[in-house]
């Protein structure tokens, strides 16, 4: 279970909070649900506090632990003269639409906080599209599995938090580029609508977000 952003990188901000709180929020509760509930499953966390982790460190925590998932929490934003609220939940792939795009370059722009990321991300630039063309040739085996995966969280954190269904996506992630198990990164909803910060933030919200992950 992978809380992104961390310690200096906040994430988005918000009216009341930061998107790196409110991702570790969920992904602590959700990792209890498991835990309490499976006590057969093994939960690796790639943090467990306010500490940044490099997006790299964050799939080598995954890989070095043989994970049979890999899931990664985040919050969405936009830009505050527009209002939008809902959940939705990326694979890696091709964004064919602009929006998927820029939904990933901003969550890869965290590795410019990294040092030397041209040598890490063999020369990876967060910021042109042209860097995006190489997922098109990375639909791995886990492709199949990652989708339906995706698709059973979208469903049962839509029903069970009551939330607008924003849909599955493919994306650029690097996060999940970098993985090599089944993975997807959910935007829990978006930061920039005061409804939806209020919710992302309160003790009911947290859990039922957490509860509908675990349910999928």
């Amino acid at each position: 279970i992978d809380a992104g952003h961390g310690g200096h990188d906040s994430g988005a901000i918000g009216a009341i909070s930061q998107e790196k709180n409110i991702n570790l929020n969920v992904a602590l509760a959700f990792g209890k649900y498991v835990e309490r509930n499976l006590p057969d499953v093994k939960v690796v966390y790639t943090r467990k506090n306010d500490v940044f982790v490099p997006l790299k460190g964050r799939a080598d925590i995954a890989n070095r632990a043989k994970a049979d998932l890999f899931i990664s929490v985040h919050t969405n934003s936009i830009p505050s003269n527009q209002s939008i609220s809902g959940l939705q939940v990326y694979t890696l792939g091709m964004h064919r639409a602009k929006d998927n795009l820029d939904v990933a370059m901003r969550e890869n722009g965290v590795i410019s906080m990294e040092k030397n990321y041209q040598q890490t991300y063999q020369g990876f630039d967060p910021r042109s599209s042209e860097s995006y063309i190489m997922f098109e040739f990375l639909q791995t085996a886990n492709m199949e599995k990652s989708v339906k995966l995706a698709s059973l969280i979208q469903r049962s954190v839509c029903s069970t938090a009551n939330r607008v269904d924003k849909g599955v996506h493919q994306a650029g992630f690097l996060v999940l580029r970098e993985t090599s198990m089944p993975s997807c990164l959910i935007e829990l909803g978006f930061i920039t609508s005061a409804e939806e910060e209020k919710f992302l933030n309160s003790a009911e919200g947290i859990d039922l977000m957490a509860r509908g992950i675990y349910e999928a």
